[in-house]
């Protein structure tokens, strides 16, 4: 089991923060060779799938989550979404926090938690760390 911390502080308000965070989809742009679904499509709430198909071809593997908190920031109050990883190949957490940083910024931690049997830790480790703070990055970014 592997456990991450990334942190960015980013010249976005905390609600453009979110909307960038949690735009599913997007996080499949971001991660390469994964595609996401969502189900049901529409606005995310308590219940919602996020599917992340990762492979080339009949070569990869469903990370399936499930949102189980769903807390979006208002006016002063942080935002918080936790999904559970609900997979046979990769299980664990991940939980989005956006908070209300200096100069109007937003401050965004992802802490991460997974188990994936099929790669030694120290090389999981490095490689969840570097694949997802990029995406980070490029999902805070826009593009």
């Amino acid at each position: 089991m592997v456990t991450f911390l990334l942190e960015r502080t980013a010249p976005l308000s905390p609600d453009e923060a979110w909307r960038r965070l949690t735009e599913w989809p997007r996080h499949g742009e971001a991660v390469p060779l994964t595609r996401v679904t969502v189900v049901p499509p529409g606005p995310t709430a308590e219940g919602t799938l996020v599917v992340a198909r990762s492979g080339i071809g009949p070569l990869g593997f469903d990370d399936p989550m499930e949102v189980t908190v769903w807390r979006p920031p208002a006016e002063g109050v942080s935002g918080l979404c936790r999904l559970e990883k609900r997979g046979r190949v990769v299980r664990g957490w991940a939980e989005l926090e956006v908070h209300p940083g200096p100069g109007g910024r937003a401050r965004v931690i992802w802490r991460e938690t997974l188990r994936f049997p099929l790669v030694p830790e120290r090389l999981l480790r490095v490689a969840a760390r570097s694949v997802f703070g990029r995406a980070l990055n490029r999902l805070l970014r826009g593009s």
